[in-house]
Parts: C-alpha cells; structure tokens; sequence
C-alpha cells in the first residue's frame, strides 16, 4: 500500500502585491504546514488555483516546495485537466521533477462518458511510473466518476487512493467494498473527513489544515484508534471553522484566514475576487472563537 498519511493540505499558491507566484512564500508555508501536522501538500490543485496558473508556474512551484520540504513530506502535484494529452505532458514533468505522486482530477466540462473517463485515466497511467490518486468533485467537474468506474481504475497499479469529494456517502460506502483494501479513499471535504472515515477512508485532503493542522491530524489518528467520541468532539470544536472557509468559493476564505494569523499568502487571481467584508467578518469569527486571532 503507498501510504501519503492521513492528512493531506491541498496547499493554497502564495502571490505578491502584482499576483505573480511568490515562490518564496510557498516555501514559508509548506515548511510551516509539515510542522503543523501535514504529512504531504497537494500542489496545484483547486486551492492552489490552478486554472490560473501557468504550466511554467506549475512546474516551478513543484520545483520549489519539493527543494523545501520534500524531505519531511509527500509532495503531490496536480495535473490533471480536460485535455488527456495535457495531462500527460504535464504528469511526466512532475515525474521528471521528482515529486511523490499525482493527482488527476475527473476531466471538466467535456462531459466525458464513463468509458471516455475510464480511457483517459488509463492512458495517463500508461505514461507515467508515478502513484496516482483519482479526484472526484462532480460540483466542479459537472461528472461524477461512478463506483464502477473507480473499482475498474483501481485495478491499474499506479492508481492507489482517491479524492472523494462527491459528498455522497453512499458512493464513497460503495467505492470501499468495490476496492481492494490497499486502495486509499480520502475526504475531500473536511466536514465529511469523519463520515468518510466511518465508510473506510484514511483521511482527508485537506483545506483547513491550512489552519488547524495539528487538530486535523489528531482527529484522524483518534478515530483509527477507535476513540471516536474524541474525534466526534475535535470535530465538533471544528465545524464552524470548515463552514466558515467555504462561505465563498475556495480559496478565498482560507487566503483571508491566513493573512488573519500572520501568514499572508497574496490575493486571488481573476476571476475569482477577494473576500468581501461580511465574509472576512465570517472567517475572522470562526478563527477567534478557536483563539486563533
């Protein structure tokens, strides 16, 4: 089984005042996210806004965070897109630049059929030697890649976990029995990390690690040793913070969050916009009620 840990931070990208890559920063960050209970970054993903980035960017940031901390965690890089052949060139890039594995989001707005998606990851591991984690998010991608497809995926080495950010709990139940056992399921979405645990994941990719890392961290190993009232009450402490990080779409509320506790990572890149004043008023609550601020 390849193990990446069971908490993942799907690392926000740091920016200047002029929005180009602080490369520097997302030094800072990464460091400070392994020392905070992340056992590996997923880079470029959704948080890491990477419909904005360029493939230069992309690269240069795998580059970067991988000379930092690749030592102390797992580094994964997101490559997937809608074009299968972009997605190739760009998982044998991150192989070339030495990184732990990669993440292949289900391919958005073609549409594919469930046969077009099970061909386009197939393909993309015949071209790499890399581990490989399917990311299902149907509210970004408008398709749901099907239990039938993920157990037919699950069949090819390279393919080892999945980020299962349906939020139906009953495809994520059923992803569990249709999988070998060593084929990883995470949560991706924090509020769900301990209903996905309860199904048979390991963890969660997550958001608010970026936050309450050492909390996250703590709630997973809880749970897996069967303490799970204790878990249920991290869980519970935590909510209002996992609601609060998504009172506008992501990244916006985690980049204002961590400005709020010092660690500020820049602004967004059109078209996403910044956190209006009601939604910082949000964030800065869910943070302060935690004694973050």
């Amino acid at each position: 089984m390849t193990n990446f840990g069971n908490v993942l931070t799907a690392m926000v990208t740091p920016f200047k005042k002029d929005l180009s890559v602080d490369y520097a920063m997302a030094e800072k960050l990464a460091a400070h996210l392994v020392a905070n209970g992340s056992e590996g970054l997923v880079l470029h993903g959704t948080t890491g806004e990477s419909p904005t980035l360029t493939h230069e960017e992309e690269y240069e940031l795998y580059r970067v965070v991988k000379a930092a901390v690749g030592a102390k965690c797992k580094i994964i890089a997101g490559t997937g897109s809608n074009s299968t052949a972009t997605t190739i060139k760009s998982t044998q890039k991150a192989e070339e630049i030495g990184v732990d594995a990669a993440m292949i989001v289900v391919p958005y707005y073609n549409k594919p059929p469930q046969e077009g998606l099970y061909q386009h990851f197939k393909v993309v591991a015949d071209n790499t030697s890399l581990p490989l984690i399917i990311y299902n998010i149907p509210g970004r991608t408008s398709k749901n890649m099907e239990t039938e497809t993920v157990a037919r995926l699950a069949e090819i080495k390279n393919y080892v976990a999945v980020k299962e950010a349906s939020g139906n709990l009953d495809q994520v139940a059923a992803v569990r029995q249709a999988t070998p056992k060593s084929f990883a399921i995470y949560s991706g979405d924090d509020n769900l990390t301990l209903p996905v645990m309860e199904r048979g994941g390991i963890g969660v990719i997550s958001v608010a690690s970026h936050l309450v890392g050492k909390e996250m961290k703590k709630m997973t190993i809880l749970f897996l040793e069967g303490k799970k009232a204790e878990a249920k009450a991290i869980n519970d402490k935590l909510s209002a913070l996992f609601e609060a990080i998504f009172v506008t779409s992501n990244p916006i509320p985690v980049k204002a969050a961590l400005a709020m506790i010092g660690l500020p990572v820049g602004g967004v890149r059109l078209p996403l916009v910044e956190a209006t004043d009601k939604e910082k008023e949000v964030v800065h609550k869910a943070l302060a009620d935690l004694g973050l601020v």
